[in-house]
């Protein structure tokens, strides 16, 4: 995964890379933001989806189709200003903000907390570092070959020296 640790905000539907201080652990976490601040996220059990601001809630991304796998059970979170719910793409296996209600507001992280945000694989940016790598790297041996060629050159073709003004005849 290719993450763009200068984010300068974060959106619904970003993954984004984490710090899991918020819930009191101490590592890297990666999740997807489903509301931000001022977003009411709810579920009901016995539902088939999750609703964000009263509307049901699209998780294309979900691993299995499943976007309630796993619920530990109801809620209903208005994610306070500043902070992010946030939610694992497999839900079935994820630890993410539904477990989390007793450790920080709502289960949510602070935004100050997000270290980077995921880049698409495909995007323009990512396919050109992925080409100029390789191809630093031919440049750098080609370099190394043209470069050793030259002094072996330089050395053949010294001439002789030749005798100075200075020299003394030997005898």
């Amino acid at each position: 995964m290719v993450f763009n640790l200068m984010a300068t905000g974060v959106d619904r539907g970003d993954v984004g890379l984490f710090d899991a201080a918020a819930w009191g652990e101490r590592h890297l976490s990666v999740e997807r933001v489903i509301a931000v601040g001022g977003d009411r996220i709810a579920y009901t059990p016995g539902e088939r989806t999750l609703t964000l601001n009263g509307r049901p809630l699209d998780d294309p991304y979900v691993l299995n189709g499943d976007p309630v796998a796993g619920s530990p059970g109801a809620f209903d979170v208005t994610v306070p200003a500043g902070r992010l719910f946030v939610l694992g793409d497999n839900r079935g296996n994820s630890a993410d903000s539904r477990y989390r209600f007793e450790e920080a507001e709502g289960g949510t992280v602070p935004v100050s907390a997000v270290k980077g945000t995921f880049v698409d694989e495909d995007a323009p940016l990512v396919v050109g570092l992925r080409s100029a790598v390789p191809a630093g790297g031919a440049v750098l041996l080609v370099g190394t070959v043209v470069g050793v060629a030259a002094l072996r050159l330089r050395r053949r073709a010294r001439p002789a020296a030749a005798p100075t003004a200075y020299s003394v005849p030997q005898a």
